[in-house]
Protein backbone atom coordinates (compact mmCIF):
# COMPACT_ATOMS: atom_id res chain seq x y z
CA UNK A 1 0.00 0.00 0.00
CA UNK A 2 1.32 3.52 -0.78
CA UNK A 3 0.90 7.07 0.79
CA UNK A 4 -1.33 9.03 -1.49
CA UNK A 5 0.58 12.63 -1.67
CA UNK A 6 -0.97 15.07 0.94
CA UNK A 7 -0.73 18.40 0.92
CA UNK A 8 2.13 18.79 3.48
CA UNK A 9 5.04 20.85 4.15
CA UNK A 10 8.11 19.50 5.82
CA UNK A 11 10.39 21.18 8.68
CA UNK A 12 12.88 20.31 10.82
CA UNK A 13 14.11 21.41 13.96
CA UNK A 14 16.40 21.35 16.34
CA UNK A 15 16.49 20.94 20.35
CA UNK A 16 19.24 22.28 22.22
CA UNK A 17 20.72 18.83 22.61
CA UNK A 18 20.69 18.87 18.42
CA UNK A 19 18.21 16.00 18.24
CA UNK A 20 16.83 16.03 14.82
CA UNK A 21 13.01 15.10 14.24
CA UNK A 22 10.01 16.03 11.70
CA UNK A 23 6.79 18.04 11.76
CA UNK A 24 4.40 17.48 8.73
CA UNK A 25 1.84 19.81 8.65
CA UNK A 26 -1.69 19.05 6.91
CA UNK A 27 -4.69 20.93 6.40
CA UNK A 28 -6.91 19.39 8.75
CA UNK A 29 -7.27 16.21 11.50
CA UNK A 30 -8.60 14.43 8.41
CA UNK A 31 -5.18 14.67 6.76
CA UNK A 32 -2.97 13.91 10.27
CA UNK A 33 -4.86 10.78 10.43
CA UNK A 34 -4.81 9.21 7.37
CA UNK A 35 -0.93 9.52 6.80
CA UNK A 36 -0.88 7.93 10.48
CA UNK A 37 -2.68 5.51 9.01
CA UNK A 38 -0.76 5.03 5.60
CA UNK A 39 2.27 4.64 8.13
CA UNK A 40 0.96 2.32 10.62
CA UNK A 41 0.26 -0.14 7.76
CA UNK A 42 3.46 1.04 6.08
CA UNK A 43 5.41 0.46 9.96
CA UNK A 44 3.61 -3.15 10.04
CA UNK A 45 4.84 -4.24 6.66
CA UNK A 46 8.41 -3.14 7.65
CA UNK A 47 8.38 -5.40 11.14
CA UNK A 48 9.49 -8.70 11.30
CA UNK A 49 7.22 -10.90 13.25
CA UNK A 50 5.50 -9.23 16.06
CA UNK A 51 4.65 -5.20 15.31
CA UNK A 52 4.47 -4.26 18.83
CA UNK A 53 2.11 -0.60 19.09
CA UNK A 54 1.21 2.02 21.86
CA UNK A 55 -1.87 3.77 21.09
CA UNK A 56 -2.71 7.29 22.20
CA UNK A 57 -5.67 7.98 24.55
CA UNK A 58 -7.68 11.21 24.08
CA UNK A 59 -9.97 12.29 20.96
CA UNK A 60 -7.41 13.25 18.72
CA UNK A 61 -6.58 9.50 17.29
CA UNK A 62 -10.34 8.62 16.97
CA UNK A 63 -10.31 9.40 12.92
CA UNK A 64 -7.04 7.07 13.05
CA UNK A 65 -8.54 4.37 14.46
CA UNK A 66 -11.50 4.69 12.22
CA UNK A 67 -9.40 4.62 9.69
CA UNK A 68 -7.68 1.44 10.31
CA UNK A 69 -10.93 -0.24 10.77
CA UNK A 70 -12.25 0.47 7.36
CA UNK A 71 -11.22 -2.30 4.36
CA UNK A 72 -8.68 -0.16 2.49
CA UNK A 73 -6.54 -0.04 5.86
CA UNK A 74 -7.60 -3.03 7.46
CA UNK A 75 -7.03 -5.83 4.95
CA UNK A 76 -3.84 -4.30 4.47
CA UNK A 77 -2.66 -5.36 7.88
CA UNK A 78 -1.58 -9.39 9.61
CA UNK A 79 -3.31 -8.50 12.58
CA UNK A 80 -2.51 -11.96 14.19
CA UNK A 81 1.04 -10.19 14.41
CA UNK A 82 -0.32 -7.12 15.76
CA UNK A 83 0.37 -6.59 19.68
CA UNK A 84 -2.14 -3.32 20.57
CA UNK A 85 -1.11 -1.62 24.07
CA UNK A 86 -1.89 1.40 25.96
CA UNK A 87 0.36 4.31 26.49
CA UNK A 88 -1.99 5.21 29.45
CA UNK A 89 -5.87 4.67 30.90
CA UNK A 90 -7.41 6.89 33.48
CA UNK A 91 -8.83 5.38 36.65
CA UNK A 92 -12.12 3.68 35.69
CA UNK A 93 -13.95 0.88 34.81
CA UNK A 94 -13.48 -0.29 30.82
CA UNK A 95 -16.98 0.80 29.78
CA UNK A 96 -17.03 4.31 31.15
CA UNK A 97 -17.06 6.91 29.03
CA UNK A 98 -13.56 8.62 29.91
CA UNK A 99 -11.93 5.19 29.06
CA UNK A 100 -8.86 4.70 26.74
CA UNK A 101 -9.59 1.12 25.95
CA UNK A 102 -13.83 1.84 25.54
CA UNK A 103 -12.87 4.68 22.88
CA UNK A 104 -10.17 2.24 21.20
CA UNK A 105 -12.74 -0.69 21.53
CA UNK A 106 -15.62 1.60 20.10
CA UNK A 107 -13.35 2.94 17.06
CA UNK A 108 -11.01 0.19 16.44
CA UNK A 109 -11.10 -3.14 18.19
CA UNK A 110 -14.22 -4.48 17.73
CA UNK A 111 -13.89 -4.05 13.70
CA UNK A 112 -10.60 -6.04 13.08
CA UNK A 113 -9.77 -9.77 13.54
CA UNK A 114 -7.21 -9.15 16.34
CA UNK A 115 -6.37 -11.95 18.46
CA UNK A 116 -8.15 -11.43 22.03
CA UNK A 117 -4.65 -12.28 23.75
CA UNK A 118 -2.64 -9.27 21.55
CA UNK A 119 -5.14 -6.77 22.92
CA UNK A 120 -3.01 -5.85 26.38
CA UNK A 121 -5.50 -3.62 28.17
CA UNK A 122 -4.34 -1.47 31.34
CA UNK A 123 -6.92 -2.33 34.17
CA UNK A 124 -7.88 1.19 35.61
CA UNK A 125 -10.51 -0.48 37.37
CA UNK A 126 -8.35 -1.77 39.34
CA UNK A 127 -8.37 -0.67 43.21
CA UNK A 128 -4.65 -0.64 43.75
CA UNK A 129 -3.18 1.32 40.23
CA UNK A 130 0.55 0.50 41.79
CA UNK A 131 0.30 -3.33 41.78
CA UNK A 132 -1.97 -2.65 38.50
CA UNK A 133 1.30 -0.58 37.19
CA UNK A 134 3.51 -3.19 38.08
CA UNK A 135 1.60 -6.18 36.14
CA UNK A 136 1.53 -4.32 32.99
CA UNK A 137 5.25 -3.68 33.03
CA UNK A 138 5.64 -7.53 33.52
CA UNK A 139 3.10 -8.25 30.78
CA UNK A 140 5.02 -5.73 28.44
CA UNK A 141 8.73 -7.55 29.87
CA UNK A 142 7.30 -10.72 28.32
CA UNK A 143 7.08 -10.12 25.41
CA UNK A 144 10.71 -8.94 24.82
CA UNK A 145 12.55 -11.23 27.44
CA UNK A 146 15.87 -9.87 25.98
CA UNK A 147 16.26 -6.45 26.25
CA UNK A 148 16.92 -4.19 29.27
CA UNK A 149 13.69 -1.94 28.05
CA UNK A 150 11.25 -3.05 25.47
CA UNK A 151 11.54 -1.00 22.36
CA UNK A 152 8.20 -0.47 20.66
CA UNK A 153 7.68 -0.35 16.96
CA UNK A 154 5.14 2.42 17.22
CA UNK A 155 3.87 4.33 19.96
CA UNK A 156 1.14 7.41 19.39
CA UNK A 157 1.13 9.75 21.12
CA UNK A 158 -1.01 12.93 21.46
CA UNK A 159 -0.08 16.55 23.22
CA UNK A 160 -2.56 18.46 25.27
CA UNK A 161 -2.72 22.15 25.31
CA UNK A 162 -0.38 21.94 28.40
CA UNK A 163 2.42 20.23 26.79
CA UNK A 164 1.39 16.70 28.35
CA UNK A 165 1.87 13.62 26.52
CA UNK A 166 0.15 10.01 27.89
CA UNK A 167 -0.35 11.11 31.51
CA UNK A 168 2.66 12.65 31.78
CA UNK A 169 1.87 16.13 33.31
CA UNK A 170 3.58 19.30 33.72
CA UNK A 171 5.73 19.38 37.44
CA UNK A 172 4.17 15.87 38.47
CA UNK A 173 6.30 13.17 40.26
CA UNK A 174 6.14 10.67 36.96
CA UNK A 175 8.42 12.90 34.98
CA UNK A 176 11.35 11.99 37.06
CA UNK A 177 10.64 8.30 37.32
CA UNK A 178 14.41 6.70 35.86
CA UNK A 179 13.31 3.01 36.41
CA UNK A 180 9.62 1.78 35.88
CA UNK A 181 8.40 1.58 32.85
CA UNK A 182 4.32 2.01 34.37
CA UNK A 183 3.70 4.33 37.03
CA UNK A 184 0.68 5.07 38.72
CA UNK A 185 -0.22 8.89 37.87
CA UNK A 186 -1.49 12.16 39.71
CA UNK A 187 -4.48 13.18 38.23
CA UNK A 188 -4.82 16.37 34.93
CA UNK A 189 -7.02 17.28 33.31
CA UNK A 190 -10.54 16.30 33.17
CA UNK A 191 -12.22 14.23 34.58
CA UNK A 192 -9.78 14.66 37.39
CA UNK A 193 -8.93 10.53 38.43
CA UNK A 194 -6.04 8.75 38.94
CA UNK A 195 -3.96 7.74 35.78
CA UNK A 196 -1.82 5.20 34.95
CA UNK A 197 0.77 5.91 31.93
CA UNK A 198 4.41 4.67 30.55
CA UNK A 199 7.46 6.64 31.85
CA UNK A 200 9.75 8.21 29.47
CA UNK A 201 12.18 5.14 30.07
CA UNK A 202 10.07 3.05 28.32
CA UNK A 203 8.93 6.38 25.66
CA UNK A 204 12.03 6.66 24.77
CA UNK A 205 13.03 3.03 23.35
CA UNK A 206 10.22 3.20 20.70
CA UNK A 207 11.43 2.74 17.38
CA UNK A 208 9.09 5.02 15.44
CA UNK A 209 7.08 7.84 17.45
CA UNK A 210 4.34 9.53 16.07
CA UNK A 211 2.44 12.90 17.70
CA UNK A 212 -0.70 13.71 16.26
CA UNK A 213 -1.98 17.43 17.12
CA UNK A 214 -4.90 19.22 16.08
CA UNK A 215 -6.64 22.52 17.03
CA UNK A 216 -5.63 26.14 17.45
CA UNK A 217 -5.73 25.85 21.27
CA UNK A 218 -2.47 23.86 20.70
CA UNK A 219 -0.80 26.35 18.76
CA UNK A 220 1.54 28.43 20.93
CA UNK A 221 2.30 25.16 23.33
CA UNK A 222 3.24 23.62 20.07
CA UNK A 223 5.30 26.40 19.10
CA UNK A 224 8.09 26.08 22.63
CA UNK A 225 7.58 22.47 22.45
CA UNK A 226 9.20 22.71 18.98
CA UNK A 227 11.12 25.55 18.99
CA UNK A 228 11.22 27.37 22.39
CA UNK A 229 14.10 26.74 25.00
CA UNK A 230 13.90 22.59 26.38
CA UNK A 231 11.85 22.53 29.86
CA UNK A 232 10.18 19.40 29.84
CA UNK A 233 8.81 19.85 33.38
CA UNK A 234 6.64 22.50 31.92
CA UNK A 235 6.69 21.20 28.85
CA UNK A 236 6.61 17.00 29.33
CA UNK A 237 6.40 16.53 25.40
CA UNK A 238 9.58 17.82 24.96
CA UNK A 239 10.51 14.95 27.19
CA UNK A 240 10.15 12.63 24.33
CA UNK A 241 13.80 12.35 22.83
CA UNK A 242 14.13 8.15 21.92
CA UNK A 243 17.71 6.75 22.32
CA UNK A 244 17.75 5.58 18.85
CA UNK A 245 14.49 6.14 16.99
CA UNK A 246 12.58 8.56 15.22
CA UNK A 247 9.55 10.88 15.91
CA UNK A 248 7.50 12.69 13.85
CA UNK A 249 4.78 15.24 14.35
CA UNK A 250 1.74 14.97 12.46
CA UNK A 251 -0.29 18.25 12.93
CA UNK A 252 -2.58 20.81 11.08
CA UNK A 253 -2.70 24.23 9.93
CA UNK A 254 -4.34 25.46 12.97
CA UNK A 255 -1.89 23.53 15.39
CA UNK A 256 0.76 24.74 13.25
CA UNK A 257 -0.10 28.56 13.38
CA UNK A 258 3.26 29.72 15.21
CA UNK A 259 5.61 27.80 13.90
CA UNK A 260 8.39 29.30 11.81
CA UNK A 261 10.88 27.74 9.48
CA UNK A 262 14.10 26.20 11.33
Amino acid sequence: MESPAHCGHYFRYFWQNRMQFQAVIFQDKKGISESAAYRFVALSHQTKGRFCVALAGGSTPILLYSLLAQPLFRDSIEWERVHLFFGDERAVPPDSPDSNYRMAHESLLAHIPLPPENIHRLRGESEDLDAEAFRYEAEIRALFPDTAVPAFDLVLLGMGADGHCASLFPHKASLGEQNRLVVPAEPGLKPFVPRLTFTYPLLNHAKQTLFLVSGADKAETLQQVLQGEPRYLDLPSQGVQPVAGNVTWLVDREAAARLGKE
